[in-house]
């Protein structure tokens, strides 16, 4: 199956047609009108009606029939496989692979590993732990190259775009 993403949580029934409504896990909402399949509960199943309310996704999902069906499916995740997912844009990428990344700048200073990603208004940034540490906004001209297959991201040396204090 390789790697699964949660996409979504069933959090409610909805109407009596065994329709479920799904908290999304996904900044992209209308990637479940791209989707044809998911996994709930590891099982493989169509979707057969993707409707959208507030912040929730509605979902007709195969074999899901009846209210009380639905009612079993609560609190359950909606997961796809990798494989499954649709190409990113470019320069984009996953959170799970940029943690598996190393930063150096480009005198092939090692600056450590890609704890997390941390989401602002302006722009995404890097955030290393150790050996210290940094925060590195993604833009262009800092960020120069993230190559995921070697586990690589090279930025400008610090001193030339870091405030000092």
């Amino acid at each position: 199956m390789g790697i699964l993403f949660k996409i979504g949580q069933i959090v409610n029934t909805h109407g009596i047609k065994g329709e479920v409504k799904v908290y999304p896990l996904t900044e992209d909402v209308n990637k479940f009108k791209q989707l044809k399949t998911v996994l709930v509960d590891g099982v493989e199943k169509e979707i057969l009606g993707v409707k959208f309310q507030k912040d929730r996704v509605i979902l007709k999902i195969e074999g899901i029939d009846s209210m009380n069906d639905a009612e079993t499916y609560k609190q359950k995740y909606i997961e796809i496989s990798r494989d499954n997912e649709p190409g990113l844009p470019p320069d984009t990428y996953y959170v799970s692979d940029l943690k598996e990344c190393t930063v150096f700048d480009t005198n092939e200073k090692e600056l450590g590993r890609v704890f997390d990603v941390i989401s602002t208004p302006n722009n995404d940034v890097y955030w290393i732990k150790q050996p210290k540490e940094l925060l590195i906004p993604v833009l262009r001209d800092i960020v120069l190259s993230v190559d995921i297959e070697s586990k690589k991201i090279i930025i400008k040396p610090v001193g030339e775009w870091q405030d000092e204090d």
